[in-house]
């Protein structure tokens, strides 16, 4: 069930944060490195009394309970002029307002 979650966070390269209700803990802002025959390969970084250490934890996807990522951030400090706007979006991305559906084309 949450094999396809986690291979499209390892495609995009982006973190997970996933519960293991076997074990009822989290693991925070991992990195999979791999999914394969009902296994996921995690890695992910702990800092204990100040020392930071690296893990790298294979995890059966039965023992996966959920998995979260991050759709987006903004920092609590700094000023809202530190925030991108729409100008600041690729011409690709943006959206017309010749339309009122946002489609850029004429209404027929």
């Amino acid at each position: 069930m949450f094999d396809r979650k986690l291979y499209e966070a390892q495609c995009a390269g982006r973190p997970v944060w996933v519960f293991l209700s076997d074990q009822q803990r989290w693991i925070e802002q991992a990195q999979v490195v791999e999914v394969s025959g009902g296994v996921v390969t995690l890695r992910y970084e702990t800092d204990e009394d100040g020392e930071l250490q690296a893990w790298q934890e294979m995890v059966r996807l039965d023992s996966v309970g959920s998995v979260m990522s991050r759709l987006s951030s903004v920092p609590r400090l700094g000023g809202s002029e530190d925030l991108l706007t729409a100008e600041d979006c690729p011409v690709e991305e943006q959206i017309s307002q010749g339309s009122p559906d946002g489609s850029g084309g004429e209404a027929a």
